[in-house]
């Protein structure tokens, strides 16, 4: 296992062996000081699409936990873009700076990087917050929703959505561009375009919720019509040396669905108009899915997307302990992994990481030091009582 991080640490550019979850990645000119990355998660508390101090202190901790890279939560493009009433936004300048105060805070307090997930609800919008009936229509003050085709997502429950008509099609991709426009100025490294779970963008992507007869639907050429428009225009409206990346759902886990022919076909365009990474998720595209779950479920999507494209990966879904991190990225399997609840419950989950394998080199922020030393003495003491022949005669 030495062997094998020492080999890694020099194809990753570095002489310091260390778990390969510790290894630097570059994505364009963004650097990242490890593989972990902090997952989007909605935390439905915003108002108007305003973040506040809860997303201050929510961002901040996770980035002084230790991973080097962050994701807002799904940062929606509209007010009529919202999943619910508590989704972020980044549609005027009011957010922009909202966003600014926390980007601020993540760079100059931690090493951190920061990244904007930019979506649109879609068929999905206008729900209640996820920890009431989640998906379900609001009880009152709902907003019109829109999707590639007039499907609702729960039949019989659900609003049925416009279908989006060209005008509605520019609309939304200005739409786009001025959230990137605005996520610029915001100060945000890097940008993913949500295009999973059967949102806006998603709902085009696959057979069971686009079934236009235009030249927007049919053959998943059609079907990729229009988030390629999308992707073109925000890929010229974000500078050149900062990376973009797209959230997909290699699956639909339903017959009929997205094929890997269609799957493989659409990463290759994506890479083609300059994405840099496949953030690559499954699933959320009909209500009647049937996943298949167990550890590290969606990592063999990220494996095939990464090898057989040959482009960079993130790898999320149940994974959830560092050994999972490094046997992903050592197997070549994923360049990054997201972790979701695990920060939920624990902000520092990578400075925890690094001292139980031993590692010395990560960053800590110095006010917690005292911490990191203390933890690793007793990390150490418990190891060497684990360690310890059991005397039986003490035992008794």
């Amino acid at each position: 296992m030495a062997g094998y991080e020492r080999w890694l640490a020099t194809r990753n550019g570095t002489d310091n062996a260390r778990p390969p979850m510790f290894l630097p990645f570059k994505l364009r000119e963004l650097e990242l000081a490890n593989r972990v990355v902090v997952s989007p998660m909605a935390q439905y508390c915003a108002r108007d699409g305003m973040p506040d101090d809860w997303h201050l202190v929510h961002y901040g901790h996770r980035a002084m936990g230790g991973a080097g890279l962050l994701y807002t939560e799904m940062t929606c493009v509209s007010p009529e873009g919202r999943i619910t009433p508590g989704c972020t936004g980044l549609w005027n300048e009011a957010q922009r700076d909202a966003w600014r105060r926390i980007v601020d805070f993540v760079h100059e307090r931690t090493p951190a990087k920061f990244c904007l997930q930019l979506g649109h609800s879609g068929r999905k919008g206008s729900t209640q917050l996820g920890w009431e009936k989640i998906d379900h229509p609001l009880p009152a003050d709902n907003w019109p929703i829109v999707s590639a085709s007039p499907i609702p997502y729960l039949e019989g429950v659900s609003e049925t959505p416009q279908e989006l008509s060209r005008a509605d099609m520019d609309k939304v991709c200005a739409e786009f561009v001025h959230a990137t426009h605005l996520g610029l100025r915001a100060g945000f490294d890097m940008l993913e375009l949500h295009m999973a779970h059967g949102y806006l963008l998603a709902s085009f992507l696959s057979p069971l919720t686009n079934q236009r007869p235009d030249e927007y639907g049919g053959d998943i050429h059609g079907r990729l019509r229009f988030p390629l428009e999308v992707l073109k225009a925000v890929r010229a409206a974000w500078p050149g040396g900062k990376p973009l990346s797209v959230r997909i759902s290699a699956t639909d886990w339903a017959d009929g669905g997205l094929s890997d022919e269609d799957l493989l076909l659409s990463v290759r365009a994506f890479k083609e108009e300059g994405v840099d990474l496949i953030d690559v998720s499954t699933g959320q595209t009909v209500a009647w899915q049937r996943p298949v779950y167990g550890r590290m479920y969606q990592a063999p999507f990220a494996d095939k997307v990464r090898n057989e494209i040959g482009i960079a990966t993130l790898a999320v879904g149940n994974i959830y302990d560092p050994d999972h991190v490094n046997s992903i990225i050592a197997a070549g399997r994923a360049d990054l992994c997201a972790i979701a609840r695990p920060h939920l419950a624990n902000p520092a989950w990578t400075l925890e990481a690094a001292a139980e394998q031993g590692y010395p080199d990560q960053w800590w922020p110095k006010q917690y030091l005292a911490g990191k030393h203390q933890l690793e003495r007793n990390l150490q003491r418990a190891a060497q009582i684990a360690a310890a022949p059991l005397n039986m005669d003490e035992a008794s």
